[in-house]
């Protein structure tokens, strides 16, 4: 039984946005407010790191978060599920244990999933790296073992950010434990780093030929074998990286949410469903409606703190915030080599500084959700769900 006075205050994900909520909540609790933390895995892995943990740069330890040691210090219960459905006008939310959670108030960074619809012919040759834990567990199964033979033939369907690091990060691991065979980049041309400078792209093109990293501009399609090219070229995979960017989660569309023709959640400068005030949404699972905002984790981590000052202010505490992101982005692009390529506006250059920075800015980022404090009043270590 809950006091009409408690408020049921939900967070579905364990993203990278909702690691600043938990922050927030561990320094200021909640008024009258009981808490959650619905996640699939009680780790999250930073993403910004794993191309890294490919390369041999990281363990894995380097780049894991802990969320039940927030949830605590937050005063959350940590509940390890998967969200399956949502009744956005009732204010439930369905989950993989049968259970159904009640709220008051709910804030979404579930993330996206990977399109892989394409791909789903080459079966168990195809790897999505979402979610980026089963990609890690996945990829220490396939490659990072001692035993077994690794995939000769590498192919990356993707040529985004994540896409393009990988491929760098890959081809070093894939050397070191196999010591032959070739790793591919597979993207439609207008799509290879899209929204970076044209600098940016020569200098990673660059960067490909030189690993011997072969790219492939078309659209590709799964077979048994491979991959068949739109340019009619077969291209033979042992093992596909399917890093083709996310699409929305299937369960949004029956949920009631206002959401785009892609289907994902839309959301207003304040992080606010347009259609449902009592829900809002961060990360790969939003789109905004006042203006079109780049799918990056960077902007993920920076709506973080905006998200938690409007969850406090939707519960009485504090004014409403918007997420205004800044004119100049900065984007660091690993090359698998600890050298990096740094944009900034107008500014573009490569070489181990710019790696030295990323690598700080990481290690920073993690640090900072690793580090160990005193629990939030009301703090529970209650956990349901699978292990």
């Amino acid at each position: 039984m809950h006091s009409q006075s408690m408020k049921r205050v939900v967070l579905a994900g364990g993203g990278h946005a909702h690691l600043a909520v938990l922050a927030d909540w561990a320094r200021k609790p909640l008024p009258a407010a009981r808490r959650w933390l619905v996640t699939s895995s009680r780790y999250t892995a930073y993403s910004g790191m794993v191309p890294g943990w490919l390369a041999g740069f990281y363990s894995a330890d380097d780049l894991m978060i802990d969320l039940a040691p927030l949830a605590e210090r937050a005063g959350a219960e940590l509940v390890l599920a998967d969200v399956i459905g949502l009744d956005a006008e009732k204010r439930k939310l369905a989950l993989s244990t049968g259970e159904t959670l009640e709220f008051d108030l709910l804030s979404l960074a579930t993330g996206g999933e990977t399109d892989t619809s394409a791909l789903a012919v080459a079966g168990q040759r195809l790897l999505p790296v979402r979610p980026m834990c089963g990609f890690i567990a996945e990829w220490r199964g396939r490659i990072a073992t001692d035993t077994g033979s690794p995939p000769q033939e590498i192919v990356v369907v993707g040529g985004g950010a994540a896409g393009v690091e990988l491929a760098f990060a890959i081809c070093v691991a894939h050397r070191r434990a196999a010591g032959m065979g070739r790793v591919s980049i597979v993207t439609p041309e207008e799509r290879f780093l899209a929204g970076h400078d044209e600098r940016v792209q020569a200098l990673a093109k660059c960067a490909l030929l030189e690993r011997g990293i072969t790219m492939h501009f078309a659209h590709a399609v799964g077979t048994e074998g491979g991959l068949l090219l739109s340019n009619g070229r077969f291209l033979a995979a042992d093992c596909i990286v399917a890093a083709t960017g996310s699409r929305a989660p299937l369960w949004l569309a029956q949920s009631g949410l206002a959401c785009t023709p892609e289907g994902f959640v839309a959301v207003g400068p304040d992080m606010r469903s347009t259609s449902h005030d009592a829900i809002f949404a961060a990360g790969d699972i939003i789109e905004r409606a006042d203006r079109r905002l780049e799918r990056s984790g960077v902007h993920a981590v920076k709506a973080g703190p905006v998200l938690a000052a409007n969850l406090r202010a939707a519960l009485g505490q504090g004014a409403v915030q918007r997420y205004k992101p800044r004119r100049r982005t900065l984007y660091l692009l690993a090359l698998g080599d600890r050298r990096a390529i740094f944009s900034w506006g107008p500014i573009v250059g490569t070489g181990r500084w710019a790696w030295r920075l990323k690598d700080w800015i990481d290690r920073s980022f993690v640090r900072r959700y690793t580090s160990h404090g005193s629990a939030a009043p009301g703090a529970t270590t209650t956990r349901r769900g699978k292990p």
